[in-house]
């Protein structure tokens, strides 16, 4: 099904018109006959306290999952993962390097004032402007929007990126090579228009409650740091009467045990998170509020191939080759993940890897191979490797860890210190590099290999990725600008070997999404792939 799903979205920026109808609703579509609850008020676990609501500032999967509620961009995604309208109506190109959106006469600002393309285009320069810092410009170069590189490296000003409004209805976005899926990349966070005025008039305190103006179908009413973030319906939403929740709470909650007892008590709708260890038991005991979805996510460990000693392939790869990956996907997960050999998930779609030669191995073949490579690179029973794992504060990563560190020590006798660290400050020890081994996962931008396999381009710093590899890069700018499908099969699938070679990170598992959900939230998009989960198509049943 994910191939039909890119099939569309290539179909979409290839040139041919999409417009909203009365078939595609990208608002709650709640089924005749429905019972709905009195109170429409949603709460759902968030995993941690969002470090910003600013689209143009964030690169967490938490900060995504309330950003989708505030603002929207130009495209959105139905429940099961496929490109549809938002502030745009319809676009066209010709040669998938100059697209032209048409945008909505209807779209405004919670502060009344019209969504137009010159928000866009703000918009946009905003997100590529050094001042900005923006952690997610790469993405915006990615797109191949003409001179955002050069704006990026700080050798073109923003005014000369390729956006422009021809009208406050037309925006039209010219890329300096054809990129065939660029539509879809459109419905990413950083992609998501902010209110020039009110960036203008408070800076970075734009994103409090008091100042907040957004165009999505929920505006910030509360928010109380460490403990809630309230949204409330905006009434100026272009398709407002479709809305059916008028409350929405996230709630920040690191651990799985306590975000499942309150749960269990009522408290919450649906969790971030399941705790491993309850998930058999509630499986049995709760089956209808159990759900597991597939996940377009993979859970790695990324090395810092800057610094010594991880700056050495062989040590490298003999630490990723000692992790039992079916022991962690099947044992310690147990709720359906897959082992990983590769950073690109292989439900992705277009995505024909293949499996590199360590993936071959019985594990004790790969434990041995890992003790030789060791052994070669000077270490040994007089010379142990040492070295400290850094996760964010969760129960879960912090069992992977402590699994991981176990065969570490009984396979090759490594000493492993584990070190957690919050949310917003392990975000900042991983980008600013100072980290040996860091727990990382990645869940796609788009469905595309190359939402993944960028992320390792040497100009990405995004999530503290530290490979530099010019091999790499050409390979990646081969395939990101080829318009020949086979051939950027082909790139992604060299791609992925060459990382099995250099193991800049260690993939251990692809995701599934397990969480508890209340029978009583419908229209949940349990066939999302990306998990874009829009609180505007949820609705509270009796």
């Amino acid at each position: 099904m994910y191939k039909n799903k890119i099939t569309q979205a290539l179909l979409l920026g290839a040139g041919l018109a999409v417009a909203a109808t009365s078939t595609v609703s990208f608002a709650a579509d709640v089924p005749a006959g429905t019972q709905l609850a009195e109170v429409q008020e949603l709460v759902r676990g968030n995993g941690t306290e969002v470090a910003t609501i600013d689209p143009h500032k964030s690169q967490g999967v938490p900060e995504s999952h309330v950003i989708a509620d505030l603002l929207e961009g130009l495209v959105g995604q139905d429940a099961n993962g496929n490109i549809i309208p938002g502030v745009a109506e319809t676009w066209e190109t010709a040669d998938n390097k100059t697209y032209t959106f048409h945008l909505r006469k209807d779209a405004k600002w919670s502060n009344g004032d019209p969504v137009t393309a010159h928000d866009f285009v703000f918009s946009f320069q905003r997100s590529v402007d050094p001042m900005t810092a923006s952690p997610y410009s790469w993405y915006m170069e990615y797109t191949k929007m003409k001179n955002a590189k050069d704006i990026i490296a700080g050798k073109a000003d923003k005014s000369t990126l390729g956006v422009k409004a021809l009208d406050d209805q037309t925006l039209v976005v010219e890329l300096d090579s054809a990129v065939p899926y660029f539509v879809m990349m459109m419905g990413h966070t950083t992609t998501k228009p902010v209110h020039k005025a009110t960036v203008e008039k408070f800076g970075d305190q734009w994103t409090k409650p008091e100042n907040f103006v957004g165009n999505g179908a929920f505006v910030v009413d509360k928010w109380v740091v460490n403990e809630r973030l309230v949204l409330k319906r905006n009434e100026q939403y272009w398709d407002n009467d479709k809305t059916v929740l008028n409350q929405v709470t996230f709630l920040p909650i690191e651990n799985q045990v306590t975000e499942m007892n309150r749960f269990l008590s009522g408290e919450i709708d649906f969790t971030n998170e399941l705790p491993l260890e309850h998930f058999k038991r509630l499986s049995k005991q709760q089956p209808e509020s159990v759900s597991v979805v597939g996940n377009l996510c993979t859970y790695y460990y990324l090395f810092n191939t800057k610094k010594a000693p991880f700056d050495d392939v062989r040590v490298r790869q003999a630490v990723s080759y000692t992790i039992d990956r079916n022991i962690v996907a099947n044992a310690i997960m147990g709720q359906g993940q897959k082992p990983a050999y590769f950073l690109t998930p292989e439900i992705t779609a277009g995505f024909e890897p293949e499996m590199p030669a360590y993936g071959k191995m019985t594990q004790q073949e790969r434990n041995a191979e890992a003790k030789r490579l060791l052994e070669e690179a000077g270490y040994g029973d007089d010379n142990p490797l040492k070295f400290t794992l850094l996760y964010n504060t969760s129960e879960n990563h912090k069992k992977v860890a402590i699994a991981l560190g176990s065969m570490w020590k009984k396979s090759l006798g490594l000493n492993v210190t584990l070190e957690n660290q919050e949310w917003k400050t392990y975000l900042s020890t991983k980008d600013s590099g100072d980290f040996e081994i860091a727990r990382a996962g990645w869940c796609g931008d788009y469905n595309e290999a190359s939402s993944f396999l960028t992320l390792m381009k040497s100009g990405n710093t995004t999530g503290g990725i530290h490979y530099d590899s010019k091999a790499y890069d050409d390979l990646m700018e081969r395939a990101i600008t080829s318009t020949s499908e086979e051939e950027r099969k082909a790139l992604y699938a060299e791609a992925e070997k060459l990382m099995a070679k250099d193991m800049p990170i260690a993939p251990i598992y692809q995701y599934v999404k397990s969480r508890l959900l209340s029978p009583k939230v419908g229209g949940f998009p349990a066939n999302n792939p990306e998990e874009k989960i829009y609180s505007k198509d949820l609705y509270i049943i009796e």
